[in-house]
């Protein structure tokens, strides 16, 4: 799939980043070629607990943005106190517990209601939609935990600022892969299927169906999705105006304005979408955001309202996390094969993380060699087949998907309960530091909307045990152990996920 257009009305010079590829993907073209009431007062910083009031009856929140869920789904649930930490300035906001609470037009409602199924707003998207929604329309710094909504809270924040009359570009989200790129798109044509609103999915193309920019008309689609490298090429082309554009998402914000990540291309959109109109709104989503890219983003973006969720709540309680030493590599096959899937009655989809690409060839070919059906995905992949792995296993065509971190981030699909990091993820300038904010973007693969999941972690070095210790004395969350040989021990474990 190259770039897409989708009508929402029918139907010190730093390293290259390491996930994703994007970078080499762009490299090689050049060769060829996003409660309580949030009562403000000025420099309002603690902890808030959220009170909006849960129906009695279970329903459909807007935290399943896949919208596969039933409404009585029993897995699906919210911590009943969820602490928001909420800054903001002198405009006073309400919380909103139905969506009818929010001035949305009757089209999206219907989008938001008979499209994607929702009742009403999760506790995360009653906080924070108010923010996006009212005027002044200020800027918002906002960070969740994976599955709490976040993709909702913008998709309706463009939708809303969108008109669809003028036929120029007004709304704009940059993510760090194509496939949450494509991801995104998915969820804002369905959720705005009765707007009239088009939209352009701006992600790198395939030699083979690559297109000089110069040759390529002005974009006319209203709202843009897409990575930071094709759209800044639009942009430099002046085939992409962003007069009209009047709000800016960068989803998964952490990684986009990190100096290891895509923080040059970054701030160069946002600076020249600001210089061309300074009312647009930019709007920074994240399950993550360490100190370094918190200071960064107070220095860019001004006059921001903030929501942090409290970092214990990050730990993802719904999920059972355990650790299993094992003797070498192979020992780690025989553990996913032997035990993992042995004694998962209950396993849904599996995703198992590794750290580099022949590891997942390696993994791939091991498992497929035991007879089990998997694939496998990776940044150095043709466009066309990632995207063919990626839909079968959304369609639950393949039950195990060995990816690198190329999905760790925003990959949403609600059958996957299990998670295995083949590999501890480690930062790719100090293999000795674990990477923490990819470890629960990682494990938030198989606890997507608040349902039960479980991690199991192979560790089979002392580089791998250091790594296991310092994530949990980041999270504060001590992870149990399992004895990689040991029968009772995985049923157990399996049994206290609901899994067995």
């Amino acid at each position: 799939m190259a770039e897409t257009t989708t009508s929402t009305a029918g139907n010190g010079p730093v390293k290259p980043r390491t996930w994703g590829d994007e970078v080499e993907e762009e490299e090689q073209e050049q060769k060829k070629l996003e409660s309580s009431n949030a009562t403000p007062s000025p420099d309002l910083e603690k902890i808030e607990k959220l009170t909006i009031s849960d129906e009695s009856e279970p329903s459909k929140t807007g935290d399943d943005e896949a919208g596969v869920v039933k409404k009585n789904e029993s897995l699906l649930h919210e911590p009943d106190e969820l602490k928001v930490e909420i800054k903001t300035g002198d405009t006073i906001y309400e919380s909103a517990s139905t969506f009818e609470d929010l001035n949305l037009s009757a089209e999206l409602l219907r989008g938001l209601h008979h499209e994607m199924g929702f009742v009403r707003p999760s506790k995360i998207q009653a906080i924070s939609l108010p923010m996006i929604l009212t005027p002044p329309y200020k800027n918002l710094v906002a960070q969740a935990h994976n599955g709490s909504g976040k993709t909702t809270c913008f998709v309706v924040g463009m939708l809303s600022r969108v008109d669809p009359s003028k036929k120029v570009p007004q709304a704009i989200c940059i993510c760090p892969t194509r496939e949450l790129a494509m991801q995104n798109d998915a969820v804002l044509s369905k959720m705005g299927k009765h707007m009239g609103i088009t939209s352009l999915c701006a992600i790198p193309t395939d030699s083979a169906s690559y297109v000089p920019m110069a040759k390529r008309l002005p974009v006319t689609e209203q709202v843009i999705i897409g990575t930071p490298g094709t759209i800044k090429k639009y942009m430099s082309a002046r085939k992409l105006s962003v007069r009209d554009v009047n709000i800016l998402v960068f989803d998964e914000a952490d990684h986009m304005l990190a100096q290891d990540g895509f923080r040059d291309d970054s701030e160069r959109i946002m600076k020249d979408i600001v210089r061309s109109n300074g009312g647009c709104q930019v709007l920074l989503f994240s399950a993550t955001f360490n100190e370094e890219v918190k200071a960064f983003v107070s220095r860019v973006v001004k006059d921001a309202n903030e929501m942090y969720v409290e970092k214990e709540k990050l730990s993802l309680a719904t999920l059972k996390q355990y650790k299993v030493h094992c003797p070498d590599e192979l020992a780690k096959i025989q553990v996913i094969k032997d035990k993992i899937f042995e004694f998962g009655k209950w396993l849904g989809q599996r995703i198992i993380f590794v750290h580099a690409r022949n590891s997942a060839r390696m993994l791939h070919d091991a498992l497929s060699k035991e007879g089990y059906e998997c694939t496998s995905i990776h940044g150095a992949m043709q466009q066309e087949d990632r995207n063919k792995i990626v839909k079968e296993f959304k369609d639950g065509l393949t039950d195990v998907l060995i990816s690198t971190d190329l999905l760790a981030r925003g990959f949403d699909q609600a059958q996957v309960n299990c998670v295995v990091n083949f590999d501890l993820p480690a930062k790719f300038h100090s293999p000795t530091e674990p990477d923490d904010e990819v470890y629960l973007h990682r494990i938030g693969r198989a606890g997507r909307f608040g349902r039960r999941g479980v991690v199991f972690n192979l560790i089979c070095s002392e580089r791998d045990r250091v790594l296991m210790e310092k994530i949990e004395r980041n999270y504060e969350h001590h992870v149990a152990e399992v004895r990689w040989d040991s029968n009772d021990d995985f049923e157990k474990a399996l049994k206290e996920a609901g899994l067995a």
